[in-house]
């Protein structure tokens, strides 16, 4: 049987009207609730598109189904799994990446902006408010919710414009203030569309990576560093093209990760979110025929500031996306280290390095009872990919648009959440698969015992130290493609011309404590990867 949905989850004609309102925005905040769940279909036109090769039986059946338990489906048939399965793992970054948080953002912006107009001595038609009135714009603000939301999505069905329904939504809304009603018409004054969205989306960003991915990042970090220093002095055999080399020890391989990452984590946290404000093409022309007498780039500058972005002055009529880019960029780069933990753990757990912690209940494969799969890893692993694919796109588009502006960037924009939400839910997995990691040191033990071939190291470079002739080529001779055990390695030691002090330190060599500085580099990693 084939099912093939026709539309989203998010039908208007199947919402039902919200009671609730999203809380307020804050930036200090580290989580964000979403109390709305995807609508069910009821009492909505929208149908499935059952396929030919599908009986009457089996259609009846699964319309049935729909209507009998609808509130149950409404995370089966979302197209995204974002907005299906992994819905309750992601949702704290829906009150920023979802339509819901573009449009709040818009009705920040616009009001932010009569208040700005307010403040400019030369605007004599629009006079300062009192503080009743700037109370009552706040409140909007404040209280903005989904049925707030829904009604400008309704205005926007005869608008057919996203950003002028936001302007239309604000008159109705403050023609009951008697002070605000008299200046309806400067919402959205002098403004193009992209002036209110661009600092909407950039909004959108800063607050989604400061309030929800950042904090999550850190846990990656941190969890990290405590392995490494947990695990310091837990000897290991390193691989280097998959085959036995120097020894390493545990704690230090995790502290690569997590200096690498913290690296990323810098970088990403030293985006500057711009924004621009200067009309329809850059220049302020309506502003400047408007206000002449005004410094209209100077309360630009002011106004995009005060929102807690960084101006832009030189755009068309688009913020030309550059800081986008390189945000979507660092991310990319800090989630293919994370690719490269993932992969590199789930060998280690494949070798039996790591064994991982089982729950009860739990089942990791159908048809053989004694696996425990990596999935954690696995699940981490491939919506790092998902999500690179999607901000590797965003990242080489958005710079790019036709001479001052075309739209392809806008329908794009709205896919930042994708790669975002995908993101966190790997970030999310690899921590859950981290919290089940339980180290198998007798395992990591009994593989360096095997190897004592990876001692021709430090023996060819002392006797290199001691003027022995071709230490390299004897030494090749020795260990590759043989046998190496413990006493052919000593019998080696004691028949070499060196000094008796050195002939004893690589006699107390074995393959567990060969591993050079590994410990002080696991113990300070925190030093090191500089968390923020």
């Amino acid at each position: 049987m084939e099912f093939i949905a026709s539309s989203s989850t998010y039908c208007p004609a199947a919402t039902p009207t919200p009671t609730s309102s999203l809380p307020p925005r804050s930036s200090s905040s580290s989580t964000a609730s979403f109390p709305f769940r995807p609508p069910s279909l009821r009492g909505c036109a929208c149908r499935a598109i059952l396929s030919t090769h599908t009986t009457q039986k089996e259609k009846n059946g699964m319309l049935g189904a729909r209507s009998s338990d609808l509130d149950q489906l409404s995370g089966l048939t979302a197209l995204s799994p974002l907005d299906g399965r992994y819905w309750g793992k992601v949702k704290e970054l829906a009150p920023f990446m979802s339509e819901y948080g573009l449009i709040y953002y818009r009705v920040l912006v616009e009001i932010k902006w009569l208040l700005k107009l307010s403040q400019i001595p030369e605007i004599v038609e629009v006079p300062s408010f009192s503080e009743d009135a700037r109370s009552y714009l706040q409140g909007v603000i404040d209280g903005f919710s989904v049925s707030d939301a829904l009604e400008i999505k309704n205005i926007e069905k005869v608008t057919n414009h996203d950003v002028k329904a936001v302007e239309y939504f604000l008159k109705q809304k403050c023609q009951s203030n008697a002070e605000v009603a008299k200046v309806l018409e400067f919402f959205h004054f002098a403004c193009t569309s992209e002036d209110i969205n661009n600092l909407a989306h950039g909004l959108m960003l800063k607050e989604a990576m400061g309030s929800v991915m950042f904090p999550v990042m850190d846990k990656i970090i941190k969890s990290l560093c405590n392995m490494a220093k947990d695990n310091a002095q837990v000897s290991m055999l390193s691989r280097t093209h998959g085959q036995p080399a120097s020894p390493t020890t545990l704690g230090k391989e995790m502290a690569i990760f997590a200096v690498r990452l913290s690296r990323e984590r810098k970088e990403l946290s030293q985006v500057e979110f711009l924004g621009k404000f200067a009309g329809a093409v850059g220049n302020y022309n309506a502003h400047v025929v408007a206000y002449p007498d005004v410094n209209w780039p100077q309360i630009a500058e002011e106004f995009v500031k005060s929102l807690g972005l960084s101006f832009n002055p030189y755009v068309p009529q688009i913020e030309t996306h550059d800081y986008m880019a390189k945000l979507f960029h660092s991310l990319i780069q800090f989630n293919n280290i994370l690719i490269d933990f993932d992969r590199d753990v789930w060998g280690y757990i494949s070798l039996g390095y790591f064994k991982q912690i089982t729950k009860a209940g739990e089942i990791g494969s159908s048809t053989m009872p004694h696996k425990v799969n990596p999935i954690d890893f696995e699940n981490s692993e491939g919506n790092l990919g998902v999500a690179n694919g999607g901000l590797s796109h965003l990242s080489m588009k958005l710079p790019i648009s036709r001479w001052q502006r075309d739209l392809t960037d806008s329908t794009v924009l709205r896919n930042m959440g994708v790669g975002i939400g995908h993101s966190l839910l790997a970030y999310k997995s690899t921590l859950q698969g981290i919290g089940k990691l339980q180290v198998n040191e007798a395992r990591l033990s009994e593989d360096l015992k095997q190897c004592w071939e990876v001692l021709a190291e430090p023996i060819q470079t002392v006797m290199r130290r001691y003027g022995v002739p071709e230490p390299y080529e004897k030494l090749k001779e020795l260990t590759r493609g043989r046998a190496v055990t413990k006493e052919s390695i000593r019998d080696f030691i004691e028949g070499l011309d060196i000094p008796e002090a050195a002939k004893t330190n690589l006699l107390k060599l074995t393959p567990d404590t060969y591993i050079g500085a590994a410990v002080e580099l696991a113990r300070t990693v925190e030093q090191a990867a500089d968390l923020l």
